[in-house]
C-alpha cells in the first residue's frame, strides 16, 4: 500500500494480495527526477498544513441528519429538493448522544469527524439568529438544543477533529433549487440577494462559535449564481468547496476507492463544478489526479457505510438496520482502494430517529477498527532514509510478508515518481 506521509518502508503482515510468499531480502528502488521522468523541468507543489493534516487524518466520518430522518419514508433526493417538511416537530430525537456517534467513528479509526449543520430542507441545527428554520423553532428540548454544539464538543472529548457540513445549493422550504431562488424579474433578483447575504451570516455563526474547525464543506460547493467564497473567520481549515479554490478533491464516485495511480497535484486549484459535471476527461482527473499538475488538491474517496446489498443510504432510513451495513470484508477492500492508493476516505453514518447510530453499524465500525490494526499495526520490520535511490530490508530468517507500505515525505512536495521492488522470494 502506498501512503504519502512519511518516507519509510514497512512490511505488513496479514493480506489476501500476497499469499504464500515468504522474503529473505527486499529492495525499493525509487525514482525522484522529475525532470527525467517527463522530459522537462516540473516545479512541484506543496501542501498547506491543513492538506498535511488531510493525508495525516486517513480516516474520517461524516454524520447526515435533518428533518426528513423522522417522517417514516425511504430517503429520496429529488422530492427532499422540492417538497417542504409539513411538520417541522416532527424532529425530537429523544436518545440524542453525539458522544455515542463519536465513539463509534473512533473505535473505526476516524481521526475526524463531519456533521450536517443544515441540508437540503434548509433546517439548522444549532441555534441560529439569522435563519429562524432551526433547532429554535421545535418542540424538542424547548426549542434550547444545539446538535451542532454537542457534535463538536463530543469530537473534543474523544479526540477527534470536528468539521461542519453547509449545504446552502438547495433549500426546499425557500424554494432555493441549484443556488437559483425561484421566481423571475425583481422577486428573484430581490430573494437572490437576500438568501446570499442569509447565507453569508449562517457562514459567519458556524465559522465563529464553535472554535477552531477541522473543515468547512459546501456540498455541491459554496456558489451562488455571483459566487460565495471561503469564510474568513477559519483561515487555517480545509475549505471543500467553490469553483475558485478546493482543499480537496471529490474521487469521482461514492464507492469508498478511487483510481490507481492517484496522484495529490492537480492541474486547477478546484475539484469540480456544474462546468465539468460529466466530462469525462475530467472525472479521469478527479480519479487519478495529474502527476505535474500545478496544484495541491488531495484525493477524498467517499462512501455511506450503508451501501449495501444495493442500498445507498446516506441518512438513516427505515427497514434497513439489518442488510444494508457493508460486511467487513468490503470496507477492508474500501480502505486499500483508497488509503492505499493516496487518498484520505470518509465514510457516512446515519444517526436514528432516536438521536443514535443503530447498534448494528456501531459493531461493524469496531469490527473493521480492530481489522486495519490486525493487518497494518504492528510491520514485521520497517526502514527509512533520505535522499536515496535505494532502501533495502533483510530478514535473519524467511519471513512470510503480505503487505509493504511505501510512504514519503511531501511536506516539500511529492519526489517519488515511480519505485521498483526486488526480491529473494521462496515459494
Amino acid at each position: 500500500m502506498a501512503r504519502t506521509d512519511t518516507r519509510s518502508v514497512q512490511l505488513l503482515p496479514k493480506t489476501i494480495i500476497m499469499k504464500k510468499i515468504v522474503f529473505t531480502l527486499l529492495t525499493f528502488f525509487f525514482t525522484c527526477n522529475l525532470s527525467s521522468a517527463y522530459g522537462t523541468e516540473i516545479q512541484l507543489p506543496k501542501p498547506a498544513p491543513h492538506q498535511i493534516q488531510w493525508h495525516e487524518a486517513v480516516l474520517g466520518v461524516v454524520f447526515h441528519y435533518d428533518l426528513h430522518v423522522f417522517d417514516g419514508q425511504v430517503y429520496g433526493q429529488g422530492n427532499n429538493r422540492i417538497n417542504p417538511i409539513e411538520d417541522y416537530n416532527i424532529f425530537h430525537p429523544d436518545k440524542l448522544d453525539t458522544d455515542q456517534w463519536i465513539q463509534a467513528a473512533k473505535a473505526a479509526g476516524a481521526k475526524f469527524a463531519i456533521l450536517t449543520a443544515t441540508h437540503e430542507t434548509g433546517f439548522g441545527l444549532w441555534q441560529s439568529d439569522v435563519n429562524p428554520y432551526c433547532l429554535k423553532a421545535v418542540k424538542w428540548r424547548d426549542g434550547e438544543g444545539d446538535i451542532v454544539r454537542d457534535f463538536v464538543n463530543s469530537c473534543r472529548k474523544y479526540g477527534l477533529q470536528p468539521g461542519i457540513y453547509i449545504g446552502i445549493r438547495w433549500n426546499s422550504l425557500l424554494g432555493i433549487h441549484n443556488f437559483k431562488a425561484e421566481g423571475e424579474g425583481e422577486f428573484a433578483r430581490n430573494r437572490q440577494a437576500w438568501y446570499k447575504r442569509l447565507c453569508e451570516k449562517m457562514v459567519t455563526e458556524l465559522c465563529t462559535r464553535y472554535g477552531d474547525l477541522f473543515m468547512i464543506w459546501f456540498d455541491g460547493g459554496a456558489d451562488d449564481p455571483q459566487g460565495l467564497g471561503p469564510n474568513q473567520y477559519q483561515p487555517d481549515c480545509l475549505f471543500y468547496h467553490n469553483v475558485n479554490r478546493a482543499d480537496l478533491r471529490w474521487g469521482v464516485s461514492e464507492s469508498g476507492t478511487v483510481g490507481y495511480p492517484c496522484w495529490s497535484s492537480f492541474p486547477y486549484p478546484y475539484s469540480h463544478s456544474n462546468a465539468t459535471d460529466g466530462i469525462t476527461d475530467h472525472n479521469q482527473l478527479l480519479a487519478h489526479g495529474d502527476p505535474v499538475g500545478k496544484f495541491w488538491v488531495p484525493a477524498m474517496a467517499d462512501t455511506p457505510l450503508r451501501g449495501y446489498n444495493g442500498r445507498h443510504e446516506w441518512f438513516w432510513e427505515p427497514g434497513d438496520d439489518d442488510k444494508a451495513v457493508y460486511p467487513l470484508e468490503n470496507l477492508m477492500e474500501m480502505y486499500e482502494k483508497s488509503v492505499g492508493r493516496n487518498a484520505t476516505l470518509m465514510v457516512g453514518l446515519t444517526p436514528n430517529p432516536e438521536g443514535l447510530i443503530p447498534d448494528g453499524d456501531v459493531h461493524r465500525l469496531q469490527e473493521w477498527g480492530n481489522e486495519i490494526q490486525r493487518r497494518f499495526g504492528t510491520p514485521l520490520a520497517q526502514t527509512s532514509g533520505k535522499n536515496k535511490k535505494k532502501l533495502s530490508i533483510t530478514f535473519d530468517k524467511q519471513q512470510r510478508v503480505n503487505y509493504y507500505q511505501i510512504q514519503e515525505d511531501i511536506s516539500e512536495g511529492k519526489h517519488n515518481r515511480a519505485n521498483l521492488k526486488e526480491s529473494l522470494i521462496k515459494n
